[in-house]
């Protein structure tokens, strides 16, 4: 009797032990200097992948020994600690006629195609997770979103050389998501696509190509497509979303950044590039007005064309030879584009 008293008194603390063990996981928080020495620092930013160049300098800052690239105060909390918003790491599939029954066709989500593989990952199932860790045919991808900022892109994971997984910080820059890459531990900002505080600093994500659309036009185009499932292996109301409408300026949003940028109104669509440190912002209805529009930034030649089926824009790079090269913008609402670049131009 009393064995099996000790055995169970054993169980009983080991479940205990683990349970304290996971809340202590879901409780960290990301520390950061609240004041302390900082310098200058200028380091060597690694060419995109296919540039011609080998890099170039950037400035940077350094606080008690940890590097930066935006001031320190302005990342702050966004409330939920690291990984409070979980990242879904074991992605799973369902079929576009599976997908219907919980699906509807005025949803908005991710839509990638790549390698012959077409899948649309729900804005329903991302509010509650901002992150997908996916791999299609062997390659890892990053898939995000960010709620407050209409933010949806697909990254190429590369950190120091390997394609690592990433998860949400619990911070937010611009009002904007704050992810960490899970080898370093450096914080990156989505709509940068930089890693803005760590060892990585001043490193930058190439974009995969994808478009933010309805659910509806997207399986007309891929009926054998692949939907995201909501089997995420996490318990929350799909199909509700905490912050409204997806297609709406919250309040917090607005309160994050104080947006003083009149040109288009705050939750106007827009279509982010950056060439040579330099940004331009166009215009989603200016650009379906026109059907496509040719612009020359930086020396750049670009196409952006609004595909009237998909309801989507696509931006081309033309090449030398007059050929196009599809180029993924960062598409956003307008204040959080324009608060994190302050000076770019506008097409409207």
């Amino acid at each position: 009797m009393n064995k099996g008293l000790t055995v169970l008194a054993v169980v009983v603390i080991l479940i205990a032990g683990g349970f304290i063990v996971k809340r202590t996981f879901l409780v960290e928080r990301v520390e950061l200097p609240k004041s302390g020495k900082m310098q200058k620092e200028t380091i060597m930013v690694a060419a995109k992948e296919g540039a011609a160049s080998r890099g170039e300098t950037k400035d940077i800052m350094v606080t008690n020994g940890l590097r930066h690239s935006v001031p320190l105060e302005e990342i702050i909390s966004g409330g939920p600690p690291k990984d409070g918003i979980p990242s879904i790491d074991n992605p799973k599939f369902t079929s576009v006629i599976e997908a219907d029954k919980w699906l509807k066709d005025n949803e908005p989500g991710i839509a990638v195609s790549l390698e012959g593989v077409n899948r649309f990952y729900p804005y329903q199932i991302l509010v509650w997770h901002e992150i997908v860790n996916d791999t299609i045919n062997g390659r890892r991808i990053l898939v995000s979103y960010c709620p407050l900022c209409l933010t949806g892109f697909v990254f190429d994971p590369l950190v120091k050389g390997e394609r690592v997984e990433f998860g949400t910080s619990g911070m937010l820059w611009k009002s904007n998501l704050v992810m960490y890459d899970r080898k370093t531990d450096s914080l990156w900002s989505q709509i940068l696509g930089e890693a803005i505080v760590g060892e990585m600093t001043g490193a930058q994500l190439p974009t995969l190509p994808s478009d933010q659309m309805l659910y509806g036009n997207w399986k007309k185009q891929f009926p054998q497509g692949q939907v995201l499932s909501r089997d995420t292996g996490a318990v929350r109301f799909y199909g509700s979303n905490p912050y409204g409408d997806y297609f709406s300026v919250t309040n917090l949003s607005l309160s994050l950044v104080n947006p003083t940028d009149t040109r288009l109104p705050n939750n106007a669509f827009v279509f982010g590039i950056v060439i040579n440190n330099k940004a331009k912002a166009y215009h989603l209805e200016a650009v379906k007005e026109k059907g496509e529009v040719r612009d020359n930034f930086q020396g750049t030649n670009l196409v952006l064309r609004h595909d009237k089926e998909l309801d989507v824009v696509r931006v081309f790079k033309v090449l030398t030879d007059g050929s196009k090269e599809r180029i993924n913008p960062f598409s956003s609402f307008w204040f959080s584009w324009a608060a994190a670049h302050p000076d770019t131009e506008l097409y409207k």
